[in-house]
């Protein structure tokens, strides 16, 4: 954890003066770092990789957004400081992780009521109605809605798994009966395609599902009915909202309307192939030209200054932080923390995936966040938490000394 530090504190010692600080902030966010690794039972270890890589992560992300945007940096390490501190505080409840399997329905109402308030406080910012304003904070309660899904389905799967697993696909009865509230994913995944126009995050919530639900059960027959229904449903909404329509049309055809709905997509491309292989270096690029390039487009920005080759060396990081979740579900006894575990993982991976997807043109485009990278305070909080969590799976009896 100290190389960590030591690493993330270089980063963000090249980061424009006037958009970090003052400083004590920066020494309350490496304590806070220390003391998350070091406040853990004794009598066990994990694999403190984790909290390293997020650290490090978010310590590149904070010295992107301030290149970027200092006015956002600024709030960003506020929420830094703020995911460290709450990480550190939950902690000790994170150790009881089993326990948390005999309140699966209580998370799907707690994901309801966070839905509900959505609908009648939310905020609508470009066509999708995602952000609960509190005074001056502003928060996307689905950040939380995608970490109470899967704590709910690895439940769920780990107690009817093998029921599943033995029905067969022509059985209405029996699909119907144990597969009702495994829909309550998908379900969830379609309302907020529908309600907020989100098709970034219903997408990464049918994906969570569709890969626990295969890891549980190998059934690729409900894993394909779900998504030909979300394929369905797609077509629907970008038919009925237009914010949907022009994320696909502009992903079909960025370079018909590069001066309007375009404009954001072609200068995404102009940048990365102006990184090339190598990149102009830090602060030398122009990724200002991007509109919104601290939130949706951070990555452009990377491939801008740092090349192909920085670009890819951060997906290296994230994919060496997602392989670490899913071994430390494989090397628990028990089907609810390997499913739990799986599914923290899928859920950070397929975020890195359909957002940098978007950004290279593979996918169409959506809102969601590159963790720990894009300006976000919520989305901050909800994958500090998610490591956390996963952190304290990784724990294994320490051995004694022979």
């Amino acid at each position: 954890m100290v190389g960590a530090l030591a690493l993330a504190a270089l980063m963000l010692w090249f980061a424009p003066r006037d958009a970090i600080g003052p400083p004590w902030v920066l020494v309350a966010l490496g304590v806070l770092s220390l003391v998350w690794v070091l406040w853990q039972p004794g009598t066990s270890v994990r694999d403190d990789w984790m909290p390293a890589l997020a650290v490090v992560l978010a310590a590149f992300g904070l010295m992107i957004v301030a290149r970027l945007s200092p006015e956002l940096a600024h709030k960003q390490q506020w929420w830094l400081l703020f995911s460290l501190l709450l990480a550190i505080v939950a902690g000790p409840l994170f150790t009881h992780f089993r326990r948390f399997a005999a309140y699966k329905y209580l998370w799907v109402v707690g994901s309801l009521a966070l839905f509900i308030l959505l609908i009648v406080f939310g905020q609508e910012v470009n066509g999708a109605r995602l952000w609960i304003r509190f005074g001056p904070v502003q928060y996307e309660p689905i950040e939380l809605i995608k970490l109470f899904i899967v704590l709910f389905l690895a439940a769920y799967l780990a107690e009817m798994a093998d029921v599943i697993a033995a029905s067969r696909w022509w059985s209405l009865r029996a699909n119907l009966k144990y597969l009702g509230p495994l829909f309550i994913g998908w379900g969830a995944s379609m309302a907020i395609l529908v309600v907020q126009r989100d098709l970034g995050m219903a997408t990464l919530l049918l994906l969570t599902f569709a890969a626990l639900l295969f890891v549980a059960t190998r059934r690729v027959d409900i894993v394909l009915f779900g998504a030909l229904l979300f394929a369905v449903g797609t077509f629907w909404a970008s038919h009925h909202y237009s914010y949907v329509h022009t994320r696909i049309a502009v992903w079909l055809h960025p370079f018909s309307d590069p001066l309007g709905a375009g404009y954001q997509s072609a200068q995404a491309y102009y940048s990365l192939a102006t990184g090339g292989l190598v990149g102009t270096g830090y602060r030398l690029g122009h990724p200002g030209f991007i509109p919104d390039v601290a939130t949706d487009y951070v990555y452009a920005a990377i491939a801008e200054e740092f090349g192909i080759i920085g670009a890819i060396v951060l997906l290296a990081v994230f994919l060496d932080l997602v392989r670490r979740m899913f071994a430390a579900g494989l090397e628990q006894p028990d089907l609810y923390t390997k499913l739990l575990a799986a599914g923290m993982a899928a859920t950070l991976g397929f975020q890195v995936i359909i957002i940098v997807g978007g950004v290279i043109g593979l996918l169409p485009l959506t809102g969601i966040t590159l963790p720990f990278i894009s300006y976000g305070g919520s989305s901050l909080v909800a994958n500090f938490l998610l490591v956390a969590l996963v952190w304290a799976m990784s724990a294994r009896p320490r051995r004694a000394p022979t």
